[in-house]
């Protein structure tokens, strides 16, 4: 017991840092399952990947990820079998900021498309990385 009293400022010191070393963890807890912009264009580029983007028409006409197929939230449930078949396939969703995007993922996942993320910060964090943009 001595030890532990001796040495507390040691012991504290030992606890910080390790919560510092999984803070990131916990704080994506709430987003397991996401990509930042650079994982994203690498999974696009390496495994082709399909961007499913979430928004509505008017949205994604004003600016999405090139090569993105546009199916709003509200219909993603109806509209993905017949948009995207194969059901292995990696899928990164996109919105406006990544909320919808989240929810897109958790349909998906209920449609069985195990493969499904979802790009953190959504269009916002792609415009913000220079990342290009197609309008319609």
């Amino acid at each position: 017991m001595s030890f532990f009293i001796d040495n507390w400022v040691l012991i504290a010191v030992a606890l910080t840092s390790g919560a510092f070393l999984l803070w990131p963890l916990v704080a994506a807890g709430g987003r397991a399952g996401s990509l930042n912009t650079t994982e994203a264009v690498q999974l696009m580029n390496r495994e082709k990947a399909f961007v499913v983007d979430v928004r509505d028409a008017a949205a994604f006409a004003e600016g999405h990820v090139i090569g993105a197929k546009n199916v709003p939230l509200g219909e993603l449930e109806a509209k993905l079998p017949g948009t995207i078949k194969n059901k292995a396939a990696k899928l990164v969703f996109v919105c406006a900021n990544g909320a919808a995007a989240n929810r897109g993922v958790a349909i998906a996942k209920k449609l069985g498309y195990e493969n499904a993320q979802s790009l953190t910060g959504g269009m916002g964090a792609w415009v913000k990385a220079n990342l290009p943009v197609e309008k319609t």
